[in-house]
């Protein structure tokens, strides 16, 4: 029987090496980051490690580039139906919540270690007894004395919350608010709103990276505070440096959209790649402010709450 019903056409894409240069883009840059911290744990002035890093680096911006430019694109050729572009939504949904269930994981490690591991190895619980391998072994957190120094030289002190720690909370509280405006920018057809805004949302996740990449050297010189330097200095770096791989992702992420804002693409009906970006980074923001509470104030212990 006929009927006069009418259907949306579906978009498939042609097939795409796009993927396989990514994958190797992030091959490379994983690969280089571990190489480049072994060579620092051994203490090795020089590594091949950055060299790897950086070609990842580079392998991984131009596909986005070329990937980012192709969906573009297709979108302005108005090839995507709303059923295109509410996968567009889902995908992004999901893409926060695998990232959400990721920091999940590294704080679990982090309890696990405070709240069980570290008071096994004192002798807590059914482990028994560790005088008979580290006499002078005191289980407290953040763990300055560690159990061996000559292997695990403990840190000077722990990294307080009221310096460089919360002028970044500061940086990245202020950007959630500024992102939002721009976002209010978009839905007003105003792009001088958009481009203003989301220019000064783009420094701040700059000025939020330098201000981390100087702790990170006041961490080191001042105190003591190394990859080396037990499992608080391990967790510290782990938390703390995955967020800051997210920020600059967050940073680049923004940084395109800027581009796009001020070649005029977005629309109050058609925001979702501005929309999805800031998605991101209000999430990278909410990440921060549980690190700053459990890393830097309850993490760092009264000798680094002053």
């Amino acid at each position: 029987m006929a009927t006069d019903a009418t259907y949306e056409t579906y978009y498939v894409p042609a097939d795409s090496k796009l993927p396989i240069f990514a994958s190797l883009g992030i091959f490379l840059t994983v690969f280089g980051l571990g190489n480049w911290f072994n060579d620092l744990t051994a203490g090795n002035e020089s590594s091949l490690g950055v060299w790897i890093l950086f070609l990842g680096g580079l392998v991984m911006g131009g596909t986005l580039f070329v990937w980012f430019s192709k969906v573009i694109e297709e979108n302005h050729a108005k090839m995507y139906s709303q059923q295109m572009n509410r996968s567009f939504v889902w995908g992004m949904s999901w893409f926060i919540f695998s990232e959400v269930m990721f920091f999940a994981a590294f704080f679990g490690a982090l309890f696990y270690i405070r709240v069980l591991a570290v008071p096994w190895i004192g002798g807590e619980g059914a482990r028994g007894p560790s005088d008979m391998l580290w006499p002078d072994y005191v289980p407290e957190w953040p763990l300055i004395n560690t159990p061996d120094p000559s292997l695990f030289p403990g840190a000077k002190e722990p990294m307080g919350p009221w310096g460089l720690p919360l002028i970044n909370t500061v940086l990245l509280v202020i950007s959630s608010f500024t992102v939002n405006i721009a976002h209010h920018g978009i839905k007003e057809n105003n792009r001088k709103k958009i481009v203003t805004w989301l220019s000064i949302t783009v420094a701040l996740g700059v000025a939020f990276l330098f201000c981390q990449a100087y702790e990170y050297y006041h961490a080191y010189e001042a105190l003591g505070l190394t990859l080396n330097a037990g499992i608080y200095g391990t967790t510290f770096y782990m938390l703390t440096g995955f967020h800051g791989a997210h920020v600059t992702l967050g940073t680049f992420m923004l940084a395109v959209m800027l581009g796009r804002a001020i070649k005029g693409h977005f629309r109050d009906d058609d925001c979702f790649g501005f929309e999805a970006a800031a998605w991101y980074w209000h999430f990278v923001d909410v990440v921060w402010l549980f690190l700053f509470v459990v890393i830097y104030i309850i993490g760092s212990g009264p000798a680094g709450a002053h």
